[in-house]
């Protein structure tokens, strides 16, 4: 996966702090170092955003347009299995031959393998891998090459240990939409109902009242969200559709197994077994989405309510083709995107405020009616 070009997996992630000045020396002090000092044990460093081999980290080879761009590599060295068990395998053999034995020690089979791979370990190259990384220094964001929230963890102990907790990222959620544009918490959204005869859920799930409600949106409204300075957007839903109960509903004995489901074939949006998942109170967990400015503009992704991640990330063609400047103008599409989220999270949020709650939820259960109907 990469930000320069095709698809991407991503997490946004708004940094508490701007970087401090010396962030690139920061870097190359931590950076992965040579491929051939690495042993058994995993090794983490930082290489360039050019490529995994590139351990100097400097202007000319992390910064493009004034983004910051580089990768968290591991390195480690592996023996397959299947090499290490026929290595361990010919020396038992070897070994009951030579002592007239029919079968191996425990503790002779331990030494076998012990020796086999101090034998052979630095004959493997060392596998890599890598999570790729973009800070846009203007707006003071994190862009994460990854939907796994384990990995952002992974990346964030190593991020932090290099610049301090003061610049910790924060991935974008409801909670920290809620923060930044109400100062609130999640806790503050009242839980919407979709189903009047399901009552209400026992454990409240923001992600996935957004996610259905931007299906609603989409639906009735085609989805407008209108930016001053930004222009005109629209959105659209398209399968497969992930639904699901609530963590608790699903713990249900009486539910068992039918907790979450995935609508796939024909046309998801308008399936029967779609209108059956909204109508027992299911939501919205995980869906397919198109953002489009305009005809020629348009973000493809699929979206997870509950972690607030993207992946397959498509971003619009571009139109520049010199590489800094292409790799700038992705950054401002990735940077759209989180404005145009956030844009949509304030109109959900503004839609549950006292005063528009009841309006809001007699209309998504009229929807949900209608789409039974169909």
């Amino acid at each position: 996966m990469s930000f320069e070009a095709g698809t991407t997996a991503l997490l946004i992630c708004p940094m508490r702090n701007p970087m401090p000045e010396d962030f690139l020396e920061r870097f190359n002090a931590a950076s992965a170092g040579r491929l051939d000092d690495v042993k058994a044990d995993p090794v983490l460093g930082w290489v360039s955003g050019r490529h995994l081999l590139e351990c100097e980290i400097n202007e000319t080879t992390a910064l493009y347009g004034g983004h910051l761009h580089i990768n968290l590599r591991k390195a480690e060295r592996k023996i397959p299995a299947q090499l290490l068990n026929a290595i361990c395998r010919r020396e038992e053999l070897a070994f009951m031959q030579a002592n007239e034995m029919l079968f191996v020690p425990r503790k002779e089979r331990k030494r076998i393998k012990e020796d086999a791979i101090e034998r052979n370990l630095m004959k493997m190259p060392p596998v890599i891998s890598s999570t790729a990384a973009v800070v846009d220094r203007a707006k003071n964001v994190l862009y994460l090459a990854t939907s796994s929230l384990k990995q952002f963890d992974n990346f964030l102990m190593e991020f932090l240990r290099v610049l301090g907790s003061e610049c910790e990222p924060v991935p974008i959620s409801p909670n920290e939409f809620m923060e930044k544009l109400y100062n609130k918490t999640e806790a503050d959204l009242p839980s919407l109902n979709f189903a009047s005869d399901t009552g209400t859920e026992d454990e409240p799930t923001p992600g996935r009242d957004f996610l259905t409600w931007l299906w609603y949106y989409a639906e009735t409204e085609l989805g407008v969200y209108k930016h001053p300075e930004l222009g005109e957007f629209t959105i659209a839903f398209e399968g497969p559709l992930s639904f699901a109960y609530s963590p608790g509903k699903a713990k249900d004995p009486q539910l068992a197994g039918s907790g979450e489901s995935v609508v796939k074939k024909g046309n998801p949006l308008t399936s029967a077994e779609a209108k059956a998942a909204l109508s027992v109170g299911k939501k919205l967990r995980k869906a397919k989405i198109m953002l489009a400015r305009s005809d020629a503009e348009k973000w493809a992704f699929t979206f997870d309510a509950d972690t607030f991640a993207f992946s397959s990330l498509a971003l619009p063609e571009g139109e520049e083709e010199e590489i800094n400047a292409r790799f700038e103008e992705r950054v401002l599409f990735l940077d759209i995107l989180h404005t145009v989220w956030e844009g949509y999270f304030k109109k959900f949020a503004d839609s549950l405020a006292p005063d528009q709650l009841a309006q809001t939820e007699k209309a998504v259960r009229q929807w949900v009616r209608d789409h039974e109907s169909l």
